[in-house]
């Protein structure tokens, strides 16, 4: 075997940072060993796996094909040595997750995970769908949970739960009391809805099929607090997940449409790398979701 775990590391740092100094800034190793451990990697086996674009590095096709399978490789060789030296702790875990999902669901998660794993370091980033899934699959996630349906051939999406969007109002709306509603009350109103790329979105469109091209779109938001806060303030109707307005119900301060024609179902997903080594640490996370539900 020609290669070194130490040249494998300094392949995937610069895969990663696109920057042979930041590469070796994170490997705590000299610009010029760095690049020589680059440069004798790809010398040992006739390859080049980067090309230069200005100060950035890309990965060219044989290097982003190598990627996936150096990044499990380097985490069994990790585990491989914490296994060795007795040290059984979970490591550090990197969740995403879409607004949905980690304003109100990741959060109670961490907090049970921790509970079980004290050792364990868990990070949670928080974006859209998208922005999850493009994470995941450049290997700056472990896993990623998504309320959106994501299809790409590197990525393994797998059911978590279910989950229903809701559409609401104002307490003082017109339409709080007017019960079961038509689609021509649903075109009459400003709708303040989703940024395009989340999940929300693109179960209300779904849902909202033929209509689209009428709705009144007020307001385009990345947040669903300030969403509910703008509904809440009179400035039209919206919809989103269940899981998000409850409380706001209880209190009153929101109250939900009754829209029985329009289907807002959908499921929440776990999204992960398909050549992700699945460490203990992302076995037992989804485990604790699953038992969750």
């Amino acid at each position: 075997m020609k290669f070194t775990l130490r040249q494998l590391q300094v392949f995937l740092a610069t895969a990663h940072h696109e920057n042979i100094s930041r590469a070796a800034q994170s490997l705590h190793m000299s610009q010029s060993a760095a690049s020589g451990a680059l440069r004798e990697f790809e010398t040992q086996y006739g390859v080049r796996l980067f090309e230069r674009a200005g100060k950035r590095l890309k990965l060219n096709e044989v290097g982003r094909q190598l990627w996936p399978r150096v990044e499990a490789l380097l985490e069994q060789a990790d585990q491989l040595e914490a296994d060795l030296t007795g040290q059984h702790d979970l490591g550090r875990l990197k969740v995403g997750a879409t607004l949905t999902i980690g304003n109100y669901l990741a959060v109670e998660l961490m907090a049970q995970f921790k509970a079980t794993q004290p050792n364990a370091r868990v990070t949670l980033e928080v974006a859209n769908t998208r922005a999850i899934a493009d994470r995941v699959l450049t290997f700056d996630l472990d896993l990623g949970m998504i309320e959106g349906e994501i299809n790409h051939p590197d990525l393994e999406v797998s059911r978590w739960r279910a989950d229903e969007l809701v559409c609401f109002c104002a307490p003082e709306h017109p339409l709080a009391h007017a019960g079961p509603l038509s689609d021509h009350q649903l075109i009459d109103e400003p709708w303040i809805v989703r940024e395009p790329g989340s999940g929300t979105r693109q179960t209300f469109e779904r849902g909202m099929h033929g209509l689209l091209n009428e709705l009144q779109i007020a307001l385009e938001l990345e947040h669903t607090e300030a969403i509910k806060r703008a509904v809440e303030a009179g400035l039209g109707i919206a919809c989103l997940s269940r899981v998000c307005l409850e409380e706001a119900f209880k209190r009153g301060t929101l109250v939900p449409l009754d829209i029985p024609q329009r289907n807002f179902q959908r499921d929440f997903y776990f999204v992960l790398h398909r050549q992700k080594f699945r460490s203990p640490g992302i076995q037992r996370w989804l485990e604790l979701c699953k038992d969750a539900c």
